[in-house]
């Protein structure tokens, strides 16, 4: 329950303001990010499915900025891989991101089609999602307190309301042995959402361009060095940049690995984690924000589980 009945409820009623600016109005982005997004580049691009040889499932949880109340929560699992006789791939994502008042879900399918260019060992994919998203504004949770902020209670819908609309993406993506680019377009549908009678300007979902790269080279025969940056741009919002950067000690049997990442002028990450007989993955990461939010919460949690299945080309 949101109470902000008195002068003390002031910091709440800036959380309410925040969770709406950034749920529908384009001020900022309205995706989910994840800070071990390297680990399961399915999630930014649907070009990736079936570039790799085997199926794998991934699991994401984000538990973002902890202590501070209704902050968001972010659970994703993935499933995708290739065709086994044809330069294809397809898979799934199932997604939840609640913050506040608002919650989206998100079911998508992807298929992929891959090609080698001529004989370079370069190969490129283009991809396109395609499914629903049920996005939820519960204007119950909020107590406005209209005696004391006369005027601000018509700006939150008081009962639970819900939007079913279709979603899509669509991206490209360019890989060899040792590095990969990949472009894509999220929200690719751009539509509106119609919480009022008359909506209010740019209530809609809006498109989220994102350009990622990666390299990585071996050092030694047991270390191996992978950096990635990824940009993302909403028109009418700054770009977003991330860079990660990691280690990973490697054994017959076992992965280890260690690194960092740096989201430009909103948080700073530490990253572990470890791979099993090339099958079972476990990452984690700690992100210390660098924004004023900071003095509130605890820092943001992610919990990366993932089974690769044998190789199938």
């Amino acid at each position: 329950m949101i109470s902000i009945e008195n002068r003390k409820g002031l910091p709440y009623l800036l959380i309410v303001v925040f969770v709406m600016l950034t749920a529908i109005p384009a001020k900022s982005q309205q995706i989910p990010h994840y800070t071990q997004y390297m680990f399961n580049t399915f999630l930014t691009n649907p070009a990736v499915a079936g570039t790799y040889k085997f199926y794998q499932m991934r699991l994401n949880n984000r538990y973002q900025w902890v202590g501070f109340n209704d902050a968001p929560y972010t659970v994703n699992m993935s499933f995708f891989g290739p065709f086994e006789k044809r330069d294809m791939g397809w898979g799934v994502n199932i997604g939840n991101d609640a913050t506040g008042l608002t919650s989206r879900t998100n079911v998508m399918g992807t298929y992929a089609y891959n090609m080698q260019l001529g004989g370079s060992g370069l190969r490129i994919s283009g991809g396109l999602s395609f499914g629903l998203l049920m996005y939820r504004l519960d204007g119950s949770k909020a107590t406005t307190g209209e005696d004391s902020y006369p005027g601000f209670d018509p700006a939150i819908p008081t009962t639970n309301t819900t939007k079913i609309t279709p979603d899509g993406a669509v991206g490209f993506y360019l890989w060899s042995s040792s590095f990969n680019v990949g472009f894509s377009i999220q929200q690719l549908f751009a539509q509106r959402m119609k919480f009022y009678s008359s909506p209010i300007e740019d209530s809609k979902l809006k498109q989220h361009y994102m350009l990622s790269g990666g390299y990585w080279v071996n050092l030694n025969r047991y270390v191996e060095l992978e950096t990635a940056l990824i940009l993302k741009y909403m028109i009418k919002s700054p770009m977003q940049a991330e860079w990660n950067g990691k280690l990973t000690y490697r054994q017959k049997t076992y992965q280890m690995w260690g690194g960092l990442s740096v989201r430009w002028k909103d948080a700073v990450s530490i990253l572990v984690g470890g791979t099993y007989k090339n099958k079972y993955s476990f990452g984690y990461s700690f992100d210390w924000s660098l924004l004023g939010i900071s003095k509130y919460n605890s820092g943001s949690h992610e919990i990366m589980l993932g089974y690769n299945f044998d190789k199938i080309k």
